[in-house]
């Protein structure tokens, strides 16, 4: 009896054993080639989309579907991700054995509607640091009332069900020639006209003659601004690798991180080389094209948890990115705040691409004010400033992109 028992527990064991056995293989991506009679290295491709539900295609054969795991023989693969109502998605993509490939992308509507946002005419609309916020002027005229006049202030965040917060005015007065800046919090603006100089409340309305001329402490709110601003990168750069660290302080004319803080997007000032492996290589990661030869005005992406460098912009033409004030240039590329798509808005036309430049899709052409596009904070719209090819003065419209 006691023999019988050992034997069905030896049996047991094996029998999870080598069920266990089996069972890692396949987690490792292994699959059993009934041809060879064994078992072969795969890598497993995982493709996360928003919205979900969009069909894999692998060299042109349909897959599956978003947010699954499809097992891939080790190799290059051409990958298109496709969903009734929006633009494909493809990338060539290197699977490795036993290494889990991830891929996580948006797909855009082809056609997006613009939906009027302002009706009194939008000037030199400034955005906050943090993006939250954009300040414009509705500067008066013959038809206006005298209500409308002034500055105001529009949160770039959406309300539930789609519905946008109605731009607020924060001060009144004509503001032709007017200049102003918000603080890093976005919770106040330093406005200067011919009169004087106002520290605004972004969050209430404070008449001009009411409001404090503060023309004598306007260089010290300055440079307190800018101090936290430079303490605020400073924390964040002080981590970095200090090869990556001496590119953004030497060789940049300006550099913007990514929501998510895990890229960085910067233009180059000077030329100069990016040393390889400054942090270990992790497995699974990107297997597009890098460009770690800097040249002086071509615009990058670093993946900071990857140690990769994307080229996502050549110079051909001057191209602004931090903040979001152009200093005259046309052209200006910045983050959505999913961390993963940059937009590039030039002269009649808003691209849309993937953080390592590639996948290039159109989400809009036609007339407006470049380079004033701006993103709401969940990523699901742009705001774009357009007459929409009229003479009168320019509004903002929103463009639902997903």
């Amino acid at each position: 009896m006691t023999k019988t028992r050992v034997l069905i527990l030896f049996s047991t064991l094996l029998v999870v054993g080598i069920f266990g056995y089996f069972a890692i293989l396949l987690a490792r991506g292994y699959r059993f080639d009934l041809k060879t009679l064994k078992f072969n290295p795969n890598g497993i491709l995982v493709i996360k989309s928003d919205p979900s539900g969009a069909q894999i295609f692998v060299n042109g054969g349909l897959m599956g579907a978003t947010d699954s795991n499809i097992s891939l023989a080790p190799g290059t693969y051409d990958v298109n991700v496709k969903k009734e109502g929006y633009i494909p998605w493809y990338k060539r993509l290197t699977i490795e054995k036993e290494i889990v490939t991830e891929a996580n992308l948006s797909l855009f509507k082809p056609t997006p509607a613009l939906v009027p946002v302002t009706f009194s005419g939008v000037i030199s609309p400034v955005v906050s640091n943090d993006f939250s916020r954009i300040a414009f002027a509705v500067i008066p005229n013959e038809t206006l009332e005298k209500d409308k006049v002034g500055l105001w202030v529009m949160d770039t965040s959406s309300l539930p069900l789609g519905f946008n917060r109605d731009p607020k005015r924060i001060t009144d007065g004509s503001l032709n020639g007017a200049l102003w800046q918000f603080s890093p919090s976005a919770r106040e603006i330093l406005l200067e006209t011919a009169s004087g100089v106002f520290l605004l409340d972004t969050g209430s309305f404070t008449p001009q003659n009411q409001s404090v001329n503060l023309a004598s402490k306007k260089s010290l709110v300055q440079s307190s601004w800018e101090e936290e601003k430079t303490n605020k990168l400073q924390a964040k750069v002080k981590n970095l690798p200090s090869d990556f660290q001496e590119i953004l302080e030497r060789k940049t004319y300006s550099y913007v991180f990514s929501s998510d803080e895990n890229k960085i997007l910067y233009s180059a000032s000077s030329s100069g080389t990016l040393k390889s492996n400054l942090i270990p290589q992790l497995p699974g990661s990107s297997t597009q094209k890098e460009e770690r030869n800097i040249i002086i005005d071509h615009t990058y992406v670093y993946d900071i948890k990857e140690d990769r460098n994307f080229l996502v912009d050549n110079g051909a033409s001057p191209l602004s990115i931090a903040g979001g004030n152009s200093g005259g240039a046309k052209r200006r590329m910045f983050w959505l705040s999913n961390s993963h798509n940059l937009v590039l808005a030039e002269e009649g036309k808003i691209t849309v691409m993937d953080y390592d430049g590639t996948n290039r899709q159109s989400v809009y052409s036609g007339s407006f004010s470049a380079p004033h596009v701006f993103s709401y904070i969940n990523s699901s719209k742009l705001l774009i400033l357009t007459n929409l090819g009229a003479s009168s003065t320019p509004n903002f419209y929103s463009l639902n992109i997903k």
